[in-house]
């Protein structure tokens, strides 16, 4: 599918299952709303899925890499060669998300779509690189329109891929990218205008003095390219990243393919945004993992109208937050279905009464 097909492909969760998890729910023999936020994700998963009894047994994280430009003007406390790095490492297993996915019972599976870096062809991951990383966003336009539009569709192909080879029930997404968290925020300032200053934060962990060189980064990118909110391919071309784009296209593709996709933190949330302004109806099949501690993370989430599932002051990516997002929505499609209503136990319901 290219972008506009995966768009047109896009419809909403059954609400009638919607309707009868919502029944259930409040038929089980406990308080109503006792449970809290894993009822919402179990009425949206049985709408999802069509059933009230779902089972997520194929979960698969893609973490999504791309290297950027913009690190030549010190934004970044890591060298850009880690991004390679790293993406060995998560074929290897041995990274943070490996070991909280294989907790959760999810695959991992890298995919590059910008690291400046020659993969052997044979290594295992999704092979969809548009180049070796953007431009220097404060210089020029990060990418091309046309190159932003091959980067969301490479994310959707990869969902296709996905559901064809595996069928599967819950797509994770994360990122790797050094210097990324600058872009992010820069999507985030050109959709809702809000000053970086309020955006923007350390990232790896750089000090005060990197952190107002970068955000004086950001505010340059956005004066000289002007990003239209109402344009989020723009948006993308001008101040994001291969490794965004792929994320857009990964909720797309979910949305259009019909399965649930549960976001990671700052640079997922931000490829999450750009998916959500291009298809609104994608919302509806989108769960937040966390609340990052990145303060731009927020202003995402706002933007989105979602309540992330956790608050754990995370601020890794790699899709960290949505291994464990993963393990709350397993819980929650139990709640539903295995929680005895009061009838099922013979308990008279007095908040019916």
């Amino acid at each position: 599918m290219n972008l506009n097909e995966a768009i047109e492909k896009i419809r909403p969760p059954d609400e009638q299952f919607e309707q009868k998890a919502a029944a259930r729910l409040s038929d089980q023999a406990r308080p109503g709303g006792s449970l809290g936020m894993l009822e919402d994700a179990a009425r949206r998963l049985a709408g999802m899925a069509r059933s009230l009894d779902v089972h997520l047994k194929r979960k698969v994280i893609v973490t999504c890499a791309g290297d950027h430009g913009v690190v030549a003007e010190g934004v970044s406390l890591f060298p850009q060669e880690v991004t390679a790095q790293m993406v060995y490492n998560f074929v290897d297993g041995g990274a943070s998300i490996n070991v909280l996915a294989r907790h959760a019972g999810a695959e991992v599976r890298a995919a590059d779509l910008g690291v400046n870096h020659d993969f052997e062809k044979n290594l295992p991951i999704f092979h969809e690189k548009i180049r070796k990383g953007t431009d220097n966003l404060r210089r020029k336009s990060a990418m091309t329109r046309r190159e932003a539009i091959l980067s969301i569709e490479a994310g959707i192909r990869i969902a296709e891929q996905l559901h064809t080879a595996h069928s599967v029930d819950l797509l994770g997404t994360g990122d790797m990218g050094i210097g990324n968290t600058t872009p992010s925020s820069a999507v985030i300032a050109a959709f809702s205008g809000i000053d970086p200053k309020k955006l923007v934060g350390r990232g790896t962990g750089i000090d005060d003095t990197a952190l107002t060189n970068k955000i004086e980064v950001i505010r340059g990118a956005l004066d000289l390219h002007t990003p239209d909110p109402k344009d989020p391919v723009d948006v993308l071309a001008k101040v994001g990243g291969f490794e965004i784009g792929g994320l857009a296209g990964l909720v797309i593709g979910g949305a259009a393919l019909g399965f649930p996709v549960v976001c990671d933190g700052l640079i997922a949330t931000a490829g999450a945004l750009i998916a959500c302004e291009l298809a609104p109806g994608a919302k509806k099949w989108l769960f937040t993992s966390h609340r990052s501690v990145e303060i731009g993370h927020q202003f995402m989430i706002d933007r989105l109208g979602m309540e992330p599932l956790l608050d754990l002051g995370l601020r890794l990516g790699e899709g960290t937050g949505a291994a464990l997002a993963m393990e709350l929505l397993d819980a929650a499609t139990r709640v539903l279905a295995e929680i005895r209503t009061f009838e099922e136990v013979s308990i008279r319901n007095a908040q019916k009464q």
